[in-house]
């Protein structure tokens, strides 16, 4: 790489700063979530800011379910989408991967080593993915964040725009929804307020749900109609690694 070249590519303090004013832009920042090194390098060719990893949509690419990898695997993982692009990129660290204070701080700076948007702490409340919808609690757990010193607050689960207004007019920092099926639009979501939409491992499965259906096609139906979408792809692919 040439000095010239280096010169171009912004540092991980920079790239922090970066996704840190991103949550500050007129609209909400759609952060999608690559589950590789190659939809990481297509995200970032359509135009998005910023990337964020998926724990489950990562996990179904080593044939696992979510919850199964391991902090060295996830943060493995994460060091390659963080070098695929020259974009901020947030990761999804589960629990930090322990329970115990040290535990955290050596996952934290795994993390920063790994080269990801460090020092932008998105802390969640995961009461509605769970099967305990307490809109109550869930803003009582943000609130803690908060107080704790979290820069970005995240509710996943939340479907209800009016549950969605009540949760950023309670806290004072950025939200971050995840949209979900039947769940507020993005302009809508804007309107309320929230500064940060993300996708979860929605991306990764549409793309295994658009491999299953050209499986069956070719299997049950003999016809290749997949062929178009897959021309599609290529496409883009073919722009975004520089083909």
């Amino acid at each position: 790489m040439s000095t010239q070249e280096t010169a171009t590519v912004p540092s991980q303090a920079d790239k922090a700063e970066l996704f840190r004013a991103l949550h500050e832009g007129p609209e909400p920042l759609l952060l999608p979530n690559p589950w590789d090194a190659g939809s990481a390098k297509l995200l970032a060719s359509l135009g998005f800011a910023a990337l964020a990893t998926t724990s489950s949509g990562f996990a179904a690419t080593l044939g696992r379910l979510d919850g199964s990898v391991t902090r060295e695997e996830a943060l493995g993982h994460a060091a390659l989408v963080a070098a695929a692009t020259s974009l901020p990129v947030s990761a999804d660290l589960e629990n930090a991967f322990a329970d115990e204070p040290d535990g955290v701080a050596e996952t934290i700076r795994m993390a920063v080593q790994a080269g990801l948007a460090g020092w932008v702490v998105t802390a969640r409340a995961e009461n509605y993915l769970h099967g305990l919808p307490d809109l109550a609690d869930t803003i009582t757990r943000l609130q803690a964040y908060q107080e704790a010193g979290a820069d970005v607050l995240y509710a996943p689960g939340l479907t209800s725009l009016d549950e969605v207004r009540q949760v950023v007019r309670e806290v004072d920092l950025p939200v971050n929804v995840l949209a979900m099926r039947g769940g507020p639009t993005v302009s809508e979501l804007a309107s309320a307020g929230v500064r940060r939409v993300s996708v979860g491992g929605a991306f990764a499965f549409a793309a295994l749900g658009a491999l299953v259906e050209a499986a069956r096609e070719l299997r049950e139906q003999g016809t290749y109609g997949y062929l178009e979408r897959a021309a599609v792809g290529r496409s883009a692919v073919g722009a975004a690694f520089g083909g």
